[in-house]
């Protein structure tokens, strides 16, 4: 049974789905020293989770979204009550379970991030069969479907597939690792958002354009491939382009990866698929997001960076070092 429900709507959105919110906490530090004792204002907290960032960054930035996730616990309470605030729309599904806490620490003197993410707790069989179903509900009123985010230890088998048979046949976007990444491309997803790291460990292939080119072949459309400091790869059958700014921007790159994906799902909204701009618009968002302090939001210079990307056509492995 659905026990929270904020704003639900029957026109077109586009919606996330966040198999493992988590409480988001951040502190921010002047310098963190290993093994050192540190002191840090009041930290901030905030309902995350990769699919809640999504939605956050869309619904800011205009796009009609609604937010589907699981809660439980007091940390579910609280993950609740944030969103409820927050004002964007979303269906809750309660769990036995208590929902995860994932912390980072920002070092302002390096401008880096630590974080460690609780790995979470699986709902039981009938819990997840409620949240397929409600996959299928809130995906009749969808234009574009995100599927982001870990699946907790225990999960059953076979359950990214379900989620991704009640979504239907519109377009979906999958950021996720491991099997799940591959299950995803099996699938023939629309777009795929790995990094670097979680391509080499889904695929085995150190090579970013090869284990690129093994989802594709496996089945995906479009693989957008993170690459940090060093921009976006747009990897599709046709060939491969590289966004990137000129200079690396210093800041918290938590939500990074969930901005660009914002951007993404919004272009397909909007009924864009170029790949170029899906690469210049996801580039630009993820870089902007960095600036922030907290993921699931982006700068308002986001526009200012799109202009300064410098986007290229790759042949080789090596021209993306």
């Amino acid at each position: 049974m659905v026990l929270s429900v904020k704003r639900h709507r029957v026109a077109i959105v586009i919606l996330t789905v966040t198999p493992n919110p988590a409480v988001d906490l951040t502190w921010e530090v002047d310098r963190i020293e290993i093994g050192g004792t540190h002191r840090a204002d009041t930290g901030r907290v905030r309902a995350g989770g990769k699919g809640l960032n999504v939605a956050r960054v869309a619904h800011a930035q205009g796009f009609e979204v609604q937010a589907l996730t699981t809660y439980g616990g007091a940390t579910g309470d609280e993950l609740r009550a944030d969103l409820e605030s927050s004002g964007v729309p979303h269906v809750l599904l309660p769990v036995s379970a208590a929902t995860r806490r994932s912390v980072a620490w920002v070092d302002r003197s390096l401008g880096d991030t630590t974080i460690v993410n609780e790995r979470g707790i699986s709902p039981n069989r009938e819990e997840w069969a409620q949240f397929v179903g409600a996959v299928y509900e809130q995906a009749a009123s969808a234009s574009v479907v995100v599927i982001a985010g870990s699946f907790p230890p225990g999960s059953p088998e076979g359950l990214l597939e379900a989620m991704l048979a009640a979504a239907g046949e519109r377009p979906i976007i999958v950021d996720t690792s491991g099997d799940a990444l591959l299950a995803a491309a099996d699938a023939g997803v629309a777009v795929l958002k790995p990094n670097r790291a979680e391509l080499a460990e889904a695929t085995g292939i150190a090579d970013p354009i090869e284990g690129a080119r093994e989802l594709l072949q496996r089945g995906a459309g479009l693989v957008l491939l993170s690459l940090g400091a060093e921009g976006m790869l747009a990897v599709t059958a046709d060939g491969i382009t590289r966004a990137r700014l000129p200079q690396a921007l210093a800041g918290n790159p938590t939500g990074a990866g969930d901005a660009a994906v914002a951007a993404a799902c919004t272009l397909l909204d909007s009924g864009v698929w170029d790949t170029e701009a899906i690469l210049r618009r996801a580039t630009a968002w993820s870089a902007a997001a960095v600036l922030m302090p907290l993921a699931g939001e982006i700068s308002p210079q986001h526009s200012r960076i799109e202009a300064e990307l410098i986007v290229e056509t790759l042949s080789t492995e090596k021209d993306a070092e």
